[in-house]
């Protein structure tokens, strides 16, 4: 991850691609914008490339020998870096299951380079920002049946507890609405528009409708 001190040296990329003709159209671009691109097309080699002395993963799925999410989860697990999932698998389960293991974006191929640009610079400055994944400290404390907002008891319904209590324990992981209401003791049998509602809700009492992010085609997520 780039400092002040050393913000003048090139963005160094990790790619791992299978496609290499992929991999060097979008190495020649980014060139251009003063990064520089080591792409691996093994994936085991590519995770013992020294991942954390690189400041971004670009990470395909369909790999050869090793699933791409099994990548991901490993890196996320081990080192303090941005990844974003660049691939041409259109199951939304393979998205909805990046985003649970800890990647930060998804991006379906194909895709103009300009936007990657666009989303690689965006992630390094909110990491630059916030000095790496580390979770902010929560303004959320659950105790036994009553969750504390900022210090004060939340008045909220059986299943506004449940599903904040949720969210608050993956705090900044992107839940889907399946996994909400699967996993909820007290709306199992609800529809997805019922969630909706209760999201709703939540947010009001929370005073900030911004606080609780819907994930396009996803779930939600709690900021």
């Amino acid at each position: 991850m780039q400092t002040q001190s050393d913000e003048n040296r090139p963005v160094k990329i990790l790619m791992i691609e299978d496609d290499p003709e992929f991999a060097e159209l979008v190495t020649e671009f980014l060139a251009q914008h003063g990064m520089e691109v080591t792409n691996y097309e093994d994936p085991f080699l590519g995770v013992s490339a020294g991942v954390g002395n690189y400041d971004l993963l670009l990470l395909d799925l369909t790999l050869p020998g090793m699933d791409g999410l099994e990548v991901c989860e490993e890196v996320v697990r081990k080192y303090d870096i941005p990844v974003i999932i660049s691939s041409a698998r259109s199951d939304v389960e393979d998205k909805v299951k990046s985003l649970q293991l800890g990647a930060d974006d998804y991006l379906p191929k194909p895709y103009d380079p300009k936007e990657l640009h666009a989303r690689i610079l965006s992630l390094l400055r909110r990491y630059n920002k916030s000095g790496g994944r580390q979770a902010p400290p929560s303004e959320y404390e659950i105790r036994g049946d009553t969750i504390y907002h900022r210090g004060e008891a939340m008045h909220l319904t059986p299943a506004e507890f449940d599903i904040l209590s949720q969210l608050i324990r993956k705090q900044g992981i992107t839940l889907s609405r399946e996994q909400l209401i699967n996993e909820s003791k007290v709306m199992s049998d609800s529809s997805q528009k019922s969630l909706d509602v209760i999201i709703s809700k939540i947010r009001s009492k929370l005073g900030n409708p911004k606080a609780i992010q819907a994930v396009r085609g996803v779930g939600y997520k709690l900021l």
